[in-house]
């Protein structure tokens, strides 16, 4: 953070989030800037990236199917993209997902607090591994190029969740392959308080504070607690 940043902590759920203005950076960090920022960036580790992912496609033809995953998510002002990942569940995914919850009333449960599983039936073997460090994510750095996406913000939504997210900045920003949930919560945080995260991000939004949430960003996805 630079000298002039002001830094408050607030422990708005078991986890503390970070509020804060940001004097020195936050006037030359308008849109444009951060375009520029996610532009230069994206272009720089794409070779790397590419590399990779070339590698990981050939581990998710190993079990059949398709090697990447489209799904529609809405980005800023309310605008439906299509979000890229590396394919992690099996073909009939919906269907086994739906069998799962009828027979599962605890699962249920789970899915409807946060849309995720813990103990997903969907997942591959090879998935399994994607999502945990969430290699299946690195696609997304071509939602960034196009301008759907920016480096940091708030984690695109799907349609559906948007009854979720009531009273939340999540529209003014574009959504972020990482961001301030990411790193304070991780996948333990329901709709409510991603909600919250995403305000917290919007009133504190400059170069250092994303400087600072991609540097935070490697830590917390090696300690492998994607789903």
């Amino acid at each position: 953070m630079s000298q002039n940043s002001k830094i408050q902590v607030h422990r708005v759920t078991t986890r503390p989030l970070f509020r804060g203005t940001s004097d020195a950076s936050r006037p030359i960090y308008g849109a444009s800037f951060k375009r520029g920022f996610d532009l230069s960036i994206t272009i720089i580790l794409a070779p790397f990236v590419l590399a990779i992912v070339g590698i990981l496609a050939l581990l998710v033809c190993l079990d059949g199917g398709g090697v990447f995953y489209c799904q529609p998510r809405l980005g800023m002002g309310g605008k439906t993209f299509k979000l890229w990942k590396l394919r992690t569940m099996v073909p009939d995914a919906d269907e086994r997902l739906q069998a799962y919850l009828d027979s599962n009333p605890d699962a249920r449960k789970e899915w409807d607090s946060t849309q995720k599983l813990r103990d997903d039936p969907r997942i591959t073997s090879v998935g399994k591994y994607l999502r945990k460090y969430s290699f299946d994510e690195l696609p997304q750095l071509w939602n960034v190029f196009v301008g759907d996406m920016s480096l940091v913000g708030p984690r695109p939504m799907m349609p559906h969740q948007r009854q979720y997210y009531p009273g939340t900045a999540y529209f003014t920003m574009r959504p972020g392959i990482t961001g301030l949930w990411q790193i304070s919560e991780r996948n333990d945080c329901t709709f409510a308080e991603r909600a919250i995260h995403d305000n917290r991000y919007a009133a504190m939004i400059s170069f250092s504070v994303d400087l600072w949430i991609l540097s935070k960003t490697p830590a917390v996805v090696l300690q492998g607690t994607g789903v």
